[in-house]
């Protein structure tokens, strides 16, 4: 697969410091084909798995692959549609898996999908990975974590400072695979995006450690390959309690 002129593109995971194995994954697509490019874009994806030492990888697995896929082979011109159409197929098929390996049911993901086409940003979201904005020196968190804490946050019950502290933070109320009916973020409206905007989507293994501000300098300073690893550097100084996985997309 070619990446064309006009961004730059860096997808990073780390094990972190006391996990036994890595419940993240993450992928990047775009069509060979020209003609397929200006209908479909750029797609980045990331997700964080859950239900044990092999249900978390498997699921996160299916979801990167299965919603890649289906982006790929969807027939239409709407990417909003292609996105959802992918997430709720990696959800039946995270389902699926569960039911014919029945020592894995409860496996789960989070995951966060974005797909950029012309000056377009288009995602999908559900759990509590992450997608920023960066734009003229700000970051702005775009995603809003389906989360417990996120809920108290968005109710104005505790800060978001408070949130990252708070006991209950890692409680999902939505993510692939673990319910019969798929809660997920889609909006109608595209972000419209401009040069030099960065997008980073990332696993909470990331910004359970490292501070907005924090993500926010990296890019500024850095290629996006060495901002991601010097993110993930600094996930692991405070830790690493968790797996810790950045995808970085920089427009040109």
């Amino acid at each position: 697969m070619r990446i064309r002129a006009g961004v730059e593109v860096s997808g990073q995971s780390d094990i972190g410091c006391l996990r036994k194995n890595n419940e993240d994954s993450f992928g990047y697509w775009e069509p060979d084909e020209d003609e397929d490019f200006a209908r479909q874009g750029r797609l980045a994806v990331v997700a964080d798995g859950m239900g044990g030492y092999e249900g978390g990888q498997e699921a996160s697995r299916l979801a990167v692959d299965t919603l890649v896929e289906k982006y790929r082979n969807h027939g239409g011109s709407d990417p909003r549609q292609a996105l959802i159409d992918g997430l709720q197929a990696a959800h039946e098929e995270i389902r699926r898996y569960g039911t014919v390996h029945p020592e894995l049911q409860g496996m789960g993901t989070t995951c966060t999908a974005a797909a950029i086409v012309g000056d377009a940003l288009h995602y999908v979201h559900v759990g509590d990975t992450r997608l920023y904005l960066i734009r003229d020196g700000r970051i702005t968190q775009v995603t809003r974590d389906h989360s417990y804490v996120g809920r108290l946050v968005e109710a104005g019950m505790i800060s978001r400072m408070e949130a990252e502290r708070h006991p209950q933070r890692n409680i999902l109320t939505a993510a692939l695979g673990t319910a019969p009916e798929l809660m997920m973020d889609a909006p109608g409206l595209p972000e419209r995006l401009r040069p030099d905007d960065v997008i980073v989507i990332c696993s909470d293994g990331l910004w359970g450690q490292v501070q907005d501000e924090e993500i926010l300098d990296a890019v500024k300073k850095h290629s996006v390959e060495d901002a991601g690893r010097d993110l993930i550097e600094l996930a692991r100084q405070r830790g690493g309690p968790d797996n810790i996985t950045v995808n970085i997309l920089r427009l040109h």
